[in-house]
């Protein structure tokens, strides 16, 4: 329906009136704006202030598409190289949605009649919204009309009455048809439809396929003559296998289960391997027999704590003595070693040779229970002195033996008093094996090991296809000494001490009682050198909670615990013991405990956070005069002290409460306990051992060690 000419300009008028007044309206509004108040900026008071230049700063943040949420620490059973290795790959997709649909061939039937009801239904739906459209409009125009005035009214309805009802019919069939492309759907959220793909990991399927195991069947009948004669069958087959043993070297087991059932073969007091179904029975007789009597003693082991600590103020304790291990054919030689199996914490090994260089002769190893202290489990015999010992951190049952000689070995205990299964035959020390250790080699084999001798070489020793091959790893030249080409100036080491974390790095100590830091990238350079000691360095061990800390002893009576990453090369702390210490160990409970033995006899147990300047315990362990301890081991598990000395005797002892004081935990209010981190007990020595060094050490020189 058209409009007529009055509608018309009474609309213009109108437009007019509205234009003029809001005119007058922004005129008013400017001459309101000095009086009116100025718009005031309110912001907190803690807000930061930036510069312009910060303001204007444009700060690139990248987006990546991995998933914060994947897992990172997957570690999985590898078969192929048998241990458990962490995943390299993770995956990353994460899915929020599928849908799964079909397609149609757009030639089919069901296509056609698919295509047919979409097209119905699409034409249907334009048609309501035209219409509904055309009478949003007629309401707009007649509402426009009734604010028109009288005349427009009655002039409207004089030209509807006028209008035939079948033309406004045409006429809106008409406008329908023409807005079906032109009216668009409403929408007063300005919204926008945006799409995005993002890529699909490619699919990628891995299999492995083997052989099957051979199978065949196997069938017979049994009765008794048949049974008779599969025993009799075996039992030959046994004797001649035995027969064919005696007169060959054994290898040794390749896998650490090899060893756990077989570690309890003993071997009688007349020297001869219990053979046949009483060997095990005799052993669990003997070691009953043991227990009954010595019964007190493992009463005192298993419950007795010294009751006089409590009363302690200082911290002090003692040391109870236990069983007493020794042996006829010891009697003449001196405990060069000693060492705990890390599998079984009752079973340690000792190592029997001389310090008497004038008096060199055969050696002895022999590997003892704490279950039973008579007789030892293990008996080998050496053809030169023990000077050091070993044993494999995976393989528990490998013993690797440093010898006055120069020689190195490496022995089996499941093959008890039989020669060792590898040994240096040309290839050897020219001077006494002081010092020998198990370590991991470059191409990840754990059958390799370390040595140092006064010949001034550091070589490793590697076990292939039943033979030792040997490397030179360090040549101990001194820088500053004068060197010919025939004759270089080497340095006679005696002690080496491997670090726990970093595989490469290694501590080297001296005659003339330098330690140096070395690596296994270097043949002929130090990373550093310290002046320890004015004597020989007779231990270097790396604290077992702290992986800067280490602690060396010497023969000027000293023991002396250092910083190796401290700009300053000076010990931390200094103990002065009156004696030639012989050996020191770390104790495996707390980073701040560990103890020495001296040559006049005495056992020390020092505790720092209890004390710093003097020993917590000391004790006089020798039970004879003029007897020189020489060296001293901390059981892992239980509370025992194994100390050894000149003329074949190995003590053993127990500490008092006040000598094993564990980290008291921390008190926290419920709400920050379940907020604050579950802490270790490694994390807690540390933080226990680093305490005292920030006592210690200068603040204002700690440049070097805050960098490390």
């Amino acid at each position: 329906m058209a409009p007529s000419k009055a509608m018309k300009k009474s609309r213009k008028t109108r437009t007019e009136d509205e234009s003029q007044s809001q005119g007058h309206e922004e005129s008013g509004y400017a001459g309101m704006e000095d009086w009116m108040q100025p718009k005031q900026l309110l912001k907190p008071d803690d807000q930061l202030e930036l510069t312009e230049g910060e303001l204007k700063e444009e700060v690139t943040r990248i987006l990546t598409a991995n998933n914060p949420h994947a897992p990172d620490n997957i570690i999985r059973f590898s078969f192929k190289e048998n241990q458990f290795k962490q995943v390299a790959h993770v995956d990353q997709l994460a899915v929020h949605f599928t849908l799964d649909g079909n397609l149609l061939h757009k030639d089919s039937e069901d296509a056609k009649h698919q295509m047919a009801r979409q097209a119905l239904s699409e034409l249907g739906s334009d048609f309501m919204s035209g219409l509904n459209a055309t009478r949003a409009q007629q309401a707009n125009d007649a509402e426009a009309d009734e604010q028109g005035g009288t005349f427009m009214r009655s002039g409207m309805t004089t030209a509807m009455s006028n209008r035939d009802p079948d033309k406004d019919e045409q006429e809106t069939q008409q406008i329908t048809i023409k807005n079906k492309k032109d009216v668009k759907p409403a929408n007063q959220f300005n919204y926008s439809e945006r799409a995005s793909q993002t890529y699909n990991n490619p699919l990628r399927e891995r299999y492995v396929q083997t052989e099957p195991p051979p199978r065949h069947n196997f069938s017979a009948n049994a009765n008794q003559w048949e049974i008779y004669d599969a025993y009799m069958e075996d039992l030959a087959k046994n004797e001649k296998a035995k027969a064919a043993a005696a007169g060959k070297t054994p290898h040794h087991g390749k896998g650490k289960d090899d060893g756990k059932h077989k570690l309890a073969v003993m071997a009688d007091k007349d020297g001869d391997e219990l053979k046949g179904s009483m060997g095990q029975p005799l052993h669990i007789l003997e070691r009953m027999v043991n227990q009954n009597t010595f019964d007190e003693i493992s009463e005192d082991f298993k419950y007795y704590e010294d009751p006089a600590d409590e009363y302690k103020d200082n911290g002090n304790g003692t040391l109870l003595p236990l069983w007493t291990f020794s042996n006829e054919r010891t009697k003449r030689l001196a405990v060069t070693a000693l060492k705990f199996n890390p599998l079984y914490s009752d079973l340690f090994t000792v190592g029997y040779g001389s310090y008497d260089f004038l008096k060199q002769g055969e050696g002895l190893m022999l590997c003892y229970s704490l279950k039973n202290p008579s007789y030892p489990e293990f008996v080998f015999e050496t053809e030169s002195g023990v000077m050091c010992v070993d044993v494999h951190p995976t393989y528990p049952y490998l013993i690797c033996v440093g010898l006055y000689s120069g020689h190195v070995a490496v022995y089996n205990m499941l093959q008890n008093q039989a020669p060792p299964i590898m040994s240096s035959a040309e290839a050897k020390h020219a001077d006494p094996v002081w010092q020998i250790n198990w370590q991991k080699d470059d191409i990840d084999t754990n059958l390799v090991f370390f040595s140092i001798s006064s010949d001034g070489y550091v070589l490793s020793w590697t076990l292939v296809k039943n033979e030792l091959k040997q490397n030179v790893k360090m040549i101990l030249q001194d820088p500053q000494a004068t060197q010919s080409v025939d004759q270089p100036a080497l340095e006679s080491g005696t002690a080496m001490a491997f670090h726990g974390d970093l595989d490469y790095l290694y501590l080297v100590g001296t005659e003339d009682g330098k330690v140096r830091t070395c690596s296994k990238a270097f043949s002929s350079q130090y990373l550093d050198t310290v002046q320890a000691h004015y004597m020989g360095v007779y231990k270097a061990v790396w604290n077992p909670f702290h992986s800067k800390i280490f602690m060396t002893c010497s023969a000027d009576w000293s023991v002396k615990i250092w910083d190796y990453t401290y700009h300053k090369k000076e010990p931390m702390f200094v103990f002065d013991l009156n004696s030639a210490v012989g050996d020191v160990a770390w104790a495996p409970y707390s980073s701040t405990v560990f103890a020495a033995v001296t040559a006049d006899g005495n056992v020390y147990v020092f505790d720092l956070s209890v004390n710093k300047y003097e020993e917590v315990c000391r004790q006089m362990v020798a039970k004879k005069k003029k007897t020189r301890l020489t060296h001293i081991q901390f059981n892992p598990k239980h509370p025992v002290l194994i100390i050894g000395d000149d003329r074949g005797y190995v003590q053993s002892v127990k500490l008092s409460p006040n000598l094993r004081k564990m980290p008291k935990e921390r008190k926290l209010m419920t709400t920050d306990a379940a907020k604050a981190p579950k802490d270790d007990k490694k994390t807690k020595e540390f933080e226990k051992m680093e305490k005292l060094l920030s006592l210690v050490r200068e603040p204002e020189k700690l440049k070097d060690s805050s960098s490390t």
